[in-house]
């Protein structure tokens, strides 16, 4: 089969990009070639024999919507020219104006526009109107980029049941959850003092952007001041953050680590006790995995994407994000029960192993090869991969 991906990323250490390289390496190991547009590709698949990386350079604009627009025509005309020799296309949201197969979907727009607490909503300057204007946009051409995709893919049950509500039908729908290293991610013990963390305090941990109110620090401190024993480990950049001036209002100094943006989430996570994360929208937090795969109880809402992998015996998930004393009961009663917590952590491992990155992977290239192998049953003389025509292009970059 010949497929080919495009997206802005395919490596590892960015979120959409992680999964899009995790899918190539598999369909790669099942000898599929593959065809990249992209503007950045990880040097081992770049080296590959069996990739061609069609580089598609958008540095120099200004804005990431003028970027994106560039990337999604040149990309769109790129495909025009060469798609009668590639079997399938997969694309994440609206990312190319070209017809895709396959569409990946991490975030609808469309949603996030409606949310109380998109940036829009809380920022009344030139920012906030760009913000609206490009979500507003991406919300448009995703709707438009659905309706023509033969698979819709969402990375959660959320996700899922947000495009159904734009109208895109059930029937169409296939649901993959992201996945997580379990290697790197894993239960084990890490010197609190090393990493700037106190010691013997039961410590949750708090890991995202902490810039706007979207991922919700501010009921999480509101909660942890009903809660005496509890400290908490805040990951994320602190510079033009309310919450570190909100955590002193609160009393909370003491309590409450702000420790920046940091690079060891992995050890930071061996370190503590717990994970809370009621987010007030996401689509399908990696995070959220990595704690569970850390062996974390987890606490989070069902405005989150991916509450739905926590069950009742690996944590708590709050139907109201904003609901200041659900959550602090919801804290007391792990902070109170030390065997809970384990037992907890040890079903949140048990979770994790059933979403490894090579688990969806493998998911997504069974999927491209079930649609694959459907098309060429029925239309065996126009399949691309049943010729021995050479690809028209080079692997140098884009022409």
């Amino acid at each position: 089969m010949k497929l080919c991906i495009i997206t802005h990323k395919v490596k590892r250490g960015d979120g959409q990009g992680r999964v899009n390289y995790e899918v190539a390496k598999e369909a790669i190991r099942r000898g599929h070639h593959l065809i990249l547009l992209a503007s950045e590709v990880a040097p081992e698949l770049e080296k590959d024999h069996k990739v061609n990386w069609m580089a598609i350079s958008v540095q120099g604009y200004p804005t990431e919507l003028i970027r994106n627009f560039i990337f999604a025509k040149k990309s769109a005309d790129w495909l025009r020219k060469h798609r009668s020799s590639i079997d399938l296309v997969k694309v994440n949201g609206a990312i190319s104006m070209a017809t895709a197969d396959v569409n990946a979907v991490h975030f609808v727009h469309n949603s996030w526009l409606r949310s109380p607490v998109h940036i829009s909503r809380n920022r009344r300057d030139l920012y906030g109107l760009y913000q609206w204007l490009f979500t507003a946009l991406n919300a448009r051409w995703e709707k438009q980029a659905f309706q023509t995709a033969k698979i819709v893919v969402a990375v959660s049950e959320k996700v899922a049941q947000e495009l159904v509500n734009i109208g895109v039908p059930r029937s169409r729908i296939r649901v993959i959850v992201n996945g997580v290293d379990l290697q790197e991610f894993a239960p084990g013990v890490a010197s609190r003092p090393k990493l700037g963390l106190p010691e013997n305090v039961t410590l949750a941990l708090f890991a995202g952007d902490i810039r706007t109110p979207r991922k919700n620090l501010d009921t999480v401190l509101h909660a942890l001041a009903k809660v005496p024993d509890l400290h908490l480990v805040v990951v994320g950049n602190t510079e033009g953050s309310p919450f570190p001036q909100l955590a002193a209002s609160l009393g909370l100094n003491q309590r409450v680590h702000f420790v920046g943006y940091r690079r060891d989430i992995a050890e930071i996570m061996r370190a503590v006790d717990l994970f809370v994360f009621p987010s007030r929208y996401e689509a399908c937090t990696l995070v959220l995995l990595e704690a569970l795969a850390s062996g974390l109880p987890v606490i989070t809402a069902t405005a989150t994407g991916g509450a739905e992998l926590v069950t009742p015996e690996c944590g708590v998930v709050l139907p109201d994000s904003d609901d200041t004393n659900a959550l602090a009961a919801a804290l007391l009663s792990l902070v109170s029960d030390r065997i809970l917590m384990q037992q907890m952590g040890q079903a949140a491992r048990s979770v994790a192993e059933q979403h490894s990155w090579t688990t969806m992977a493998q998911t997504y290239v069974d999927l491209f090869e079930e649609l694959s192998n459907a098309e060429h049953c029925s239309h065996p003389d126009l399949s691309p991969s049943s010729r021995s025509v050479p690809l028209p292009f080079s692997a140098t970059g884009a022409n």
